[in-house]
């Protein structure tokens, strides 16, 4: 049994935030030593992993056994930077199945979208690159496996 989080890694700093699913996975670790020490890292180090990671939303997808999701939770609240660059992380959404985790991230991405829009001054039935993001994300989200 797992739990997956929908993480969003919000930047402090104007510019590019270029992360990796690799980088994610240890900057939660580097928390989870950090915060809960090696009995902490020895309950979740097993399942932890970075199932999905968008550069143009600064989403994530983590799976976590079921047992240690609060430690996750907790760890990644409590990071501050990655490969130091400074973030805040916002948990979007926590969720026992990977089909309402997907769901939950289609539904994110495409809010997040909207207020770039928005941003932009551009109308929601403008069409951009947003557009054929949207629908690569979608497909990339819907193709991870509970595994």
């Amino acid at each position: 049994q797992n739990r997956w989080l929908l993480v969003e890694f919000l930047p402090v700093d104007d510019g590019a935030l270029v992360l990796s699913e690799k980088t994610i996975w240890a900057a939660v670790k580097q928390s989870v030593v950090h915060n809960f020490g090696d009995a902490g890292w020895g309950g979740i180090g097993v399942s932890l992993s970075v199932k999905y990671y968008s550069p143009t939303t600064h989403m994530c997808i983590l799976k976590v056994g079921r047992e240690y999701h609060n430690t996750a939770w907790g760890a990644v609240t409590l990071l501050t930077a990655i490969d130091g660059r400074r973030i805040v992380p916002h948990v979007v959404h926590v969720s026992g199945t990977i089909k309402h985790a997907q769901m939950a991230a289609v539904t994110h991405n495409r809010a997040v979208v909207a207020r770039l829009r928005a941003r932009a001054n551009r109308s929601a039935s403008y069409r951009d690159s947003y557009d054929d993001y949207l629908e690569n994300s979608e497909r990339d989200i819907n193709a991870l496996k509970d595994y």
